[in-house]
This record gives C-alpha cells, sequence and structure tokens, in this order.
C-alpha cells in the first residue's frame, strides 16, 4: 500500500466516500510534487521530449502571430505546466530568432520540474497559478497536456461518482453511463481568456480529447509507459481526463476572447512545416535521419499522436489567428 493510499484509506473512513474529483485532485498533487514524469524512465513522454520540431513549430506559430499583431514590445512568453522546459527553450529559439526576447513566465507547482524547468530556461519567473501572471502586457501563451490534468467530476444518472472502500479497497460507488464535468478546467481557461482579452495575445492549447461534447468515461491512468486502473497505487500513476475542446471553445468565448479550431495536431504540424523542418534536420544530421522521421511520424500520423492530441487557439478580438487552424 503507497503512502497516499493510506492517507485516502483513513480519509475516507473517517469523512465517508470522496469524489472522483477529490480523488483525482489529491492523487495528481501528490504525484507531480515527488517525481519528474517524463522520459523513457519516467511513465510518459510528451510531445516536446519526442523532438525539437514540436517546441520549434510552436515558437514559429506564436511568432508570427507576434509579427502580425504589430510586434508589440512588451509581450510575454508564458507557458502553462511546462514539463522540464523543453518546449520552452525550443519555441524561445524560434521566437528570438523572430526579433522578440520576451521575458519568460511559467505556470507551475511541482518544486521538482521547476528545477529541471531552470536548467532549461535559466531566466524564467515562476507562478503558482494564472492569477498570478504579469496584469500588463501581451501573453504568447502555450499550454500543451496542461488541460487534461486538472481534476474531473463524474456523474452517473445525475449523482455525482465517488470512491468508496469495499473489503479493504478502493472502489467506484456507481457505474453506468458517465458524465464529466471539469470545474477546475473551466475556471484555468476562463482566467486565461480573460486576459489575453484584456491584455492582447494567443494561447495554443494542445491536448488529447475530442472536438464535441459527448458522455463516456476518459479518467485514465499511466505508470511506466502503460495503462493502469485508475484506483491502483494511488500517487505512484499520472492520472488524466479527454479534454472537451467544445466546452473549452465555449468558456473561451464566454470570456471575451476568440477561438480558432480545434485542429488534430497531426495536420496542424503538417500545414505548418514539419516535412520541410524534418528534411532540413535530416539533410543536417544523416546519421540521424532515420530517428527525425520516426519522431516526425510519432506526432504526426493518426494512429500514434496525429489524429487523438488537437490544437485549439484563443487569442484577443485585435489579434491575428494562428496559422494552420
Amino acid at each position: 500500500m503507497t503512502p497516499l493510499e493510506r492517507a485516502l484509506h483513513d480519509r475516507i473512513r473517517a469523512e465517508g466516500p470522496i469524489t472522483v474529483e477529490a480523488y483525482m485532485e489529491t492523487c495528481n498533487s501528490y504525484y507531480y510534487a515527488t517525481r519528474d514524469p517524463l522520459g523513457a524512465a519516467g511513465d510518459f513522454t510528451t510531445a516536446p521530449e519526442i523532438s525539437q520540431m514540436f517546441g520549434e513549430i510552436v515558437g514559429a506559430a506564436l511568432a508570427d502571430c507576434w509579427q502580425r499583431a504589430g510586434k508589440p514590445e512588451d509581450a510575454m512568453y508564458v507557458e502553462l505546466g511546462p514539463g522540464r522546459g523543453t518546449l520552452a527553450r525550443d519555441a524561445l529559439r524560434v521566437i528570438t530568432r523572430a526579433g522578440l526576447r520576451p521575458p519568460v513566465h511559467f505556470v507551475e507547482s511541482s518544486p521538482v520540474l521547476r528545477q529541471a524547468q531552470e536548467l532549461a530556461v535559466p531566466q524564467a519567473h515562476w507562478h503558482e497559478s494564472i492569477c498570478d501572471l504579469p496584469a500588463s502586457g501581451p501573453l504568447l501563451v502555450v499550454a500543451n497536456e496542461f488541460l487534461d490534468a486538472l481534476p474531473i467530476r463524474q456523474h452517473v444518472g445525475g449523482v455525482e461518482r465517488r470512491v468508496e472502500l469495499i473489503g479493504g479497497h478502493l472502489a467506484f460507488d456507481r457505474d453506468g453511463e458517465i458524465v464529466e464535468t471539469s470545474p477546475a478546467r473551466d475556471a484555468a481557461v476562463t482566467a486565461l481568456c480573460r486576459r489575453i482579452a484584456e491584455q492582447g495575445g494567443v494561447a495554443l492549447l494542445i491536448d488529447y480529447g475530442h472536438g464535441r461534447s459527448a458522455p463516456g468515461d476518459t479518467l485514465q491512468a499511466v505508470r511506466a509507459h502503460r495503462f493502469v486502473s485508475v484506483l491502483e497505487s494511488p500517487g505512484e500513476q499520472d492520472l488524466t481526463s479527454h479534454v472537451d475542446f467544445q466546452r473549452v471553445a465555449e468558456i473561451a468565448a464566454q470570456a471575451g476572447a476568440e477561438v480558432a479550431g480545434p485542429s488534430e495536431q497531426g495536420p496542424w504540424l503538417e500545414r505548418l512545416g514539419i516535412t520541410a523542418r524534418s528534411r532540413v534536420l535530416a539533410n543536417a544530421t544523416p546519421e540521424r535521419a532515420g530517428e527525425i522521421e520516426a519522431a516526425r511520424a510519432r506526432l504526426c500520423r493518426p494512429d500514434q499522436m496525429g489524429s487523438l492530441f488537437k490544437v485549439l487557439a484563443i487569442h484577443a478580438p485585435k489579434w491575428p489567428s494562428p496559422a494552420g487552424l
């Protein structure tokens, strides 16, 4: 039994069954505070860790918006849940070449990941929440696999689903057709979009999920690069859910921002030139040509990350929409 599992057992015995939302929030807070989950030695690998091309494309898209918006000098780079800082490092390399050296702001609560981010982007400033970001200046935002980790609620027949103890083991208190909502996700999108609408700027939200709202159980757990039961070894695995991009777009519009997309990740990367970039890299390092092509395929092919992952853009009313959407 893990330390967190023991604590959850004690909590349920004292308070009664807890909501799926409380379970997910508790597990992920412990999980991210105690480890670097990324890479071959971790539990999962994100797109920036697969290839520098991903971060470069993101950087190019943000730089293009900045240029078409008139090159405001006070624009800042913001990343929500920046992992090891790999995406930011690659994106900022392209943004700098475009003529902007923005201050860098990371929204990150994990002390372990902050250490890795400081090595990759030493000039960064860290914040606990979106609400702590500077209140003036346009925002160039990227959130890659950020929204999926925010806690969700699950309802069955209009009754909120909970986690209880049965025979000394964690179990769900009801099954059936599940409807998921995420007040935490709604709040994060609202806070971000209000900032963008008021301060100017653009955000790229990249995550796995569905383009249309629909019922279904999407809560999942990953450990050592394989799916496991969401109630197994709490605090020792990554809990996520699929992002409802229709809901995100509705919340963004309500907050006063403009919305473009969503687009599937693969076609978006292709439209922005990832194939041409892969050829340049392969020509520069022929010994890595196979590795580079494999990375491009993993990011773009429909049977890998290309279709499940979506890209949704949010921008201020007076800012241009990002390319490729």
